[in-house]
This record gives C-alpha cells, sequence and structure tokens, in this order.
C-alpha cells in the first residue's frame, strides 16, 4: 500500500471527532457504535463492523455493527475465510473495488441483498493492540466516491489505530462476560474439585477457557496441589472427553525405556522384547496424554519427545513403519522450568512447545478458607471408606489444620485425615488425632486461636488480604485504602499472617 503524505481536511476532522468520541466516558460498545456512525455520516463509509479476534481460535467474531441488523444472531470467520477472514490471518488490509466482481466477498450479514454491489467498494484493515492483533474493522464506500483504494485503506487504519485499546477492553469485556456465563451454568463446574477461594475460581476459570481447543498445557505447581487433577478436568471437558487419557509419570522412566515407553517397540526390538508393544502415545490416540513431572527427563529423551511433538508421528523401536497420532498434550511439573532452560538443563524448544498455555496451581498455604472445605470432605471419604462413625473436627483440631504451613499441600492434608479418621475412637477428629508435626508450635510463633469462630476468621483475613495484594501488585497502601483499613494495620497483618507483599509485585 503506497504512503499517504496527508489527509484531507475533512478526513482530519472525522479522526478529530472519532478520537474525541474515544475519550469519553461511556460503555465500550457505545463508543465503537459512536465511531461507526461517524465513519458513516461524515467519510461515507457505510455499513462499518468490527469484529474481535477469539484468543484461541483466531476466529473473527462480529461484534458491533451499523446500519447491520445482527440482533439475536451470531456471525464469524475462520481464519483465511473470506475477506475477513484473510486479514484475521495475515493482519494485512483488504480492498475490493467492486463487489459484486469478488467471490471472496461472503455477505454472512445479509445487508447487500438490497443494494447494488457492483457499485460498491469493500474495505477492511487489521485493528492492531500493542503489536497484536485484536480485531478487524470493515466498511463499505460507493466506489464513484473513492479517492483512491490505498487513501481509503490508509485513513481507515488509522482509525483502527484510535480504536485499538477501546476494541481490546472489549475483547477482555466479552471473555469475562463468556467465562462468567460458563461458571454461572454450574455452580460449581469441576465436582472433582473442592475449594470455594478466590485463586482456585481463576483456576477453573483457566481450565474451561483452554479445555475445548487442542493448546498445549504445561502445568506448574507444588507436589501434591492436585496437577493430576487439572489434566484430567481439561481432557474431560474437551471434544477428546470419550478418548483415552493416558497417564505417563516421566521421573519413573530410566533413559534405556523411555523410547520404548512412549512410542513401543517391535518382538525383538531388542533383549528381553519377547512381544510387540505399543507405546503411550499410540494408546492416547484420539485423547489426551498426561506427561506428569516433565522437567525430570533427560536429554536425550527431551529430543526424542520434541520430535514426536513437531512432527505428530514416530517410529517404534525396532520397526520400519511410522505411526500417526492425533494426540493432545498435558504436562506438569513442579521444578521452574524457566530457570532450568536458563541453566541449560532442559530444552529451549521443547519448553515452548509444552508452555503454550501455562496454569498455575496454588499451595494450600494459599487457599486458607479451602482447608476445612477439604478436610471435610477427607473424612466424608473415608468415614465411608473404613466404615467409621467419624463427621467432624474438634475446635483445636481445627486451630492445627489453620496454623500448619502443609508442605506437602492437598495431599499431605488427605494422609492427616486418614489417619486420624482411622485412630479416632467417637464421631469427632480431636488434635492428638493428628500427626504430631500438626501439633507441634512453629518457633517464634504465638499461636493464641481460641475458638473456631477465631480460627475461621483469621483464615479469612489471611486470604482477604493476599488477595487484595495480589490485585494492587504487593502495594500495601492500595489495598489498605481497597480494604477500609490503613497502611498500619495492613502492616501489622501481613507481619501476622507471614505474608510476603514482594511475590506480588511486577518484576522489570
Amino acid at each position: 500500500m503506497a504512503e499517504i503524505l496527508s489527509f484531507t481536511y475533512d478526513d482530519l476532522s472525522t479522526l478529530h471527532s472519532i478520537a474525541k468520541i474515544l475519550s469519553k466516558a461511556m460503555p465500550l460498545r457505545d463508543q465503537l457504535e459512536q465511531v461507526l456512525n461517524e465513519l458513516s455520516i461524515k467519510a461515507g463509509m457505510k455499513r462499518g463492523m468490527i469484529s474481535i479476534l477469539d484468543r484461541e481460535t483466531g476466529d473473527a467474531v462480529l461484534d458491533v455493527a451499523h446500519e447491520v441488523d445482527i440482533s439475536g444472531i451470531q456471525i464469524s470467520y475462520k481464519p483465511g475465510e473470506g475477506i475477513t477472514g484473510q486479514v484475521a490471518q495475515t493482519c494485512r488490509p483488504m480492498a475490493v473495488p467492486s463487489l459484486g466482481k469478488d467471490s471472496l466477498f461472503l455477505d454472512r450479514t445479509g445487508a447487500r441483498r438490497e443494494v447494488s454491489r457492483t457499485d460498491l467498494a469493500f474495505l477492511c484493515v487489521p485493528i492492531i493492540y500493542e503489536g497484536q492483533a485484536v480485531g478487524i474493522l470493515s466498511a463499505d464506500k460507493v466506489s464513484s466516491h473513492v479517492y483512491t483504494l490505498d487513501y481509503e485503506l490508509q485513513f481507515l487504519s488509522e482509525v483502527a489505530g484510535l480504536m485499538a485499546k477501546v476494541v481490546h477492553m472489549r475483547r477482555i469485556e466479552e471473555e469475562n462476560i463468556r467465562l462468567k456465563d460458563m461458571l454461572s451454568r454450574s455452580k460449581h463446574p469441576f465436582p472433582e474439585f473442592k475449594g470455594n477461594s478466590r485463586i482456585m475460581k481463576e483456576v477453573f476459570a483457566l481450565i474451561m477457557q483452554v479445555a475445548d481447543s487442542s493448546t498445549s498445557v504445561l502445568i506448574h505447581g507444588e507436589t501434591g496441589t492436585g496437577k493430576e487433577l487439572v489434566a484430567r478436568a481439561i481432557h474431560h471437558g474437551s471434544p477428546r472427553k470419550d478418548g483415552p487419557f493416558i497417564e505417563v509419570n516421566c521421573a519413573a522412566m530410566p533413559d534405556t525405556l523411555i523410547e520404548s515407553e512412549l512410542f513401543g517397540h517391535e518382538k525383538g526390538a531388542f533383549t528381553g522384547a519377547h512381544q510387540r508393544r505399543r507405546g503411550k502415545f499410540e494408546e492416547a490416540h484420539g485423547g489426551t496424554i498426561f506427561l506428569d513431572e516433565i522437567g525430570e527427563l533427560s536429554p536425550m529423551a527431551q529430543a526424542k519427545l520434541l520430535r514426536v511433538l513437531q512432527e505428530k508421528q514416530f517410529q517404534p523401536l525396532g520397526s520400519a513403519r511410522t505411526v500417526k497420532v492425533n494426540v493432545r498434550v498435558v504436562a506438569a511439573t513442579n521444578r521452574n522450568l524457566e530457570d532450568d532452560v536458563a541453566a541449560g538443563v532442559f530444552r529451549t524448544d521443547l519448553f515452548y512447545r509444552l508452555n503454550v498455555f501455562p496454569i498455575f496451581m496454588p499451595p494450600l498455604r494459599e487457599r486458607g478458607s479451602d482447608i476445612l472445605l477439604l478436610a471435610d470432605h477427607f473424612i466424608e471419604k473415608y468415614a465411608e471408606e473404613f466404615g467409621k462413625p467419624v463427621k467432624r473436627l474438634s475446635t483445636p483440631a481445627i486451630d492445627c489444620l489453620l496454623a500448619y504451613h502443609w508442605p506437602g499441600n492437598v495431599r499431605e492434608l488427605e494422609n492427616c485425615i486418614e489417619r486420624a479418621v482411622l485412630v479416632a475412637a467417637g464421631d469427632t477428629i480431636e488434635s492428638m488425632h493428628l500427626p504430631p508435626s500438626l501439633q507441634m508450635k512453629q518457633a517464634g510463633t504465638e499461636r493464641k486461636k481460641k475458638g473456631t469462630l477465631q480460627g475461621l476468621v483469621e483464615s479469612y483475613e489471611r486470604a482477604l488480604i493476599t488477595d487484595t495484594l495480589k490485585d494492587v501488585r504487593g502495594n500495601m497502601s492500595k489495598a489498605a485504602k481497597n480494604l477500609g483499613s490503613t497502611k498500619r494495620i495492613i502492616q501489622y497483618k501481613v507481619l501476622k499472617y507471614g505474608i510476603d507483599p514482594q511475590r506480588f509485585k511486577v518484576k522489570k
């Protein structure tokens, strides 16, 4: 597209009017509708439309239109589909001098059925925000009123640049609305998870966001946080739910067996190979393979795994045949793989191949409000399994659970409750039934909780302050303001509960 040195006075006036509209405080959709109206009145660009690019699929979903009735219908264009889809795929502007002579134009809205397409030019440009395409802006213009197609595209691109931030915010707004709608349709979207804390609701939202795609997922988290549950939830929420879910513990596979375990072998391929065996990837065809403890793979194993992820095919050990597989990969690690990449321990290309959509499972110590909920769940589970009458926790036992730092996370809590149910004599778990490590006071720390109410209040207070500090990036002054308190009180509480505000600050 040729460079335009200057716009006409009328077009500069139109750009100024659009900038004023976008600076007003009003709902985002209203702003965009007013921009399209301004384009229609002052620039002669009729039937303006704004589509938002879906972050997962890349589809261009029609969101706002002027002089086009889209109420009650949903219109979208896949990447490369029609003119809008091509602009979405290439991020390059496109212009058609006459709609009546172009086979790419789809007119899915039906807005041009009553007009002469031959007399209309169609203009379509990407909306770019911070180097990333977030939407598509398109409009018609009577061919005889077009100065040059390059000029009109340049002008429309300037409009797209002005509205980019608003479209970006509108995109986020729509994603939030969709996620809230998905959550509202099910009181608890994942019954296997027990947790109502804010941080776990964020995890649920991420699972729902990624489950319906084929995107690779890397689950980060400490040992015992429930990474396998996340992997299973992603599988069961995906179109592959009727396919197999194959779990592989990478830490348990020696280098000598890794190729055979993952890709299978033929009879006689090596000493002891008495019969043909299918590998884990072949078993997972049409479903999901969960590679747990992926950070424990040796460099040789990493290279072989990367090859199959790139090529979607492999050769079993000792075989000349090629096996093609359609498998979704979900991996998990309790290591800091970014540090391992920097140290040369983990392959950079494999890390980026796996870490397309990261999910961080929070440790139990950051889920204060979930501890008693989980404990009640495990009491019910093991009381039924062991045929015991245990139904509840005593006040001192609750105090012990809430005061403990849970280095082993949910798995440690489950083991504690299993033991307590076994040794409890009546219907109540007392503090003496818990492991000795939970009954010991931490050095230098005073524990003065004197009842269920105080323990619960402190647990929720800790969770509330942690969530607020996360929202304000560790700024205690802002946290105090949001909580209707003073900075001095928040500093005291942070010290009391051992909260580290520094970890919420943005690292530059």
